[in-house]
């Protein structure tokens, strides 16, 4: 999917609470200037010069005004903390694991075949259906898609993506897939039960029922095998693992882990690694060591095709959860608390900890209270400098040290 953090965690917000993510320097509230009506007349005419038929720009945007309630709930969310074993914890509790199983026997035919099809496995396929939508129960509101994604093109955030996203509406609306009408869901414009954008939609929506069109909001085969084949696209790899959890010793070279580094399994052995449930090879195999709550938390190693869950979402406590919720589907145990109980930083503390690492210029942009990639790669560098085991998760340990560092 590609989207930015706030736009893959609508469906997920509803569904049972948003964890905190995204860069330092994620875009702030600009002010938008100029005419709406002016702007969607210029892009009819982009989309005209892009191939899109007059019926269909006619059919789709004329009518379509601009909407303040979605630029007030764009602009108005709020972070909330939760750690990876409070987000996981929720969003896949018994409830919806049972019901996990259930969907994978019931569609146990279809889901076979869409794994012969993209070798993405039923329970990849399924958990993702199950965080996204809560199988189908969470139809993502009753907002117009169009408008709705033309109010956020128009709007100065972040304009490109959005363009990017209307224009898929045309070519939705232009292919048949979808008539205008049908295109309600979720107010940032995602649609069906596995909450795609528009933009891939169109580029990866599989015609799965084989009725000569891409429905995702009514075919759930098209839904299922358009959500595996934009895994495929991604890099999937048929037959290779995506996450196994591990237990990690009290000491080891902490630096050594995060999504930015690989090692061989080999290595992870020689450290000390072992797996919670069977064993771990001592082969090549490459892979990230992910400690979402740092060194006292839960410990995974992520495979290549650990990647395709960054892809679909950049949030990596999401990205985490959707992989293990998989991994449970195929028979995993229980994730473990791991070595401790770590505390979860409030978004007062990961703030005090941005400014401190912006003024060490360790971190570039604004102090937001998301703890996303960038942060915790500076909260690295700063554990580094000050002498603290490198786990990149932050400690009030490390920002009482920060606060003496002149």
């Amino acid at each position: 999917m590609r989207q930015s953090f706030w736009i893959c965690m609508a469906a997920a917000a509803v569904l049972g609470g948003v964890v905190a993510a995204g860069p330092a320097d994620a875009a702030p509230r600009c002010r938008n200037t100029g005419s709406f009506d002016v702007w969607m007349a210029a892009f009819k005419k982009e989309a005209l010069s892009k191939g899109m038929s007059q019926r269909t720009i006619s059919a789709a945007l004329d009518g379509i005004t601009f909407d303040p309630a979605i630029i007030r709930r764009d602009s108005g969310q709020a972070v909330f903390q939760q750690s990876f074993l409070q987000f996981a914890g929720r969003m896949t509790a018994a409830g919806r694991y049972q019901n996990g199983l259930k969907q994978l026997k019931a569609h146990a035919s279809l889901l076979n075949r869409i794994e012969q099809a993209t070798g993405v496995p039923p329970a990849v396929v399924v958990a993702l259906w199950g965080l996204e939508s809560d199988y189908g129960a969470y139809k993502g509101g009753k907002y117009n898609i169009i408008r709705s994604v033309a109010t956020l093109a128009y709007d100065c955030r972040r304009p490109e993506f959005f363009r990017e996203q209307l224009m898929g509406v045309l070519r939705i609306v232009q292919r048949g897939d979808l008539r205008p009408d049908q295109m309600i869901g979720n107010w940032a414009g995602e649609l069906g039960p596995t909450q795609f954008t528009p933009a891939d939609y169109f580029k990866h929506g599989l015609d799965f029922d084989g009725d000569g069109r891409v429905d995702m909001i009514n075919s759930l085969p098209d839904a299922l095998a358009s959500a595996a084949n934009l895994m495929k696209s991604f890099g999937w790899q048929k037959g290779q693992p995506w996450l196994q959890e591990v237990r990690v010793p009290l000491q080891m070279p902490w630096q050594e882990s995060g999504l930015d580094v690989q090692h061989p399994r080999s290595q992870w052995v020689k450290w000390g690694v072992a797996a919670v449930k069977g064993t771990l090879p001592a082969d090549n195999l490459p892979a990230s060591l992910i400690l979402p709550m740092g060194r006292l938390g839960p410990a995974f190693l992520a495979y290549p095709n650990f990647k395709s869950y960054t892809e679909w979402n950049a949030a990596i406590v999401y990205a985490t959860t959707a992989a293990y919720f998989g991994t449970r589907l195929a028979g995993a145990p229980v994730v473990s608390p791991g070595n401790g109980q770590p505390a979860v930083p409030t978004t007062e503390q990961v703030m005090e900890l941005q400014r401190l690492l912006i003024a060490r210029r360790l971190l570039d942009g604004e102090a937001d209270g998301r703890l996303g990639a960038m942060t915790r790669a500076a909260t690295k560098q700063a554990q580094l400098k000050v002498g603290l085991p490198a786990d990149a998760y932050p400690t009030e340990e490390l920002i009482e040290r920060l606060r003496r560092v002149r």
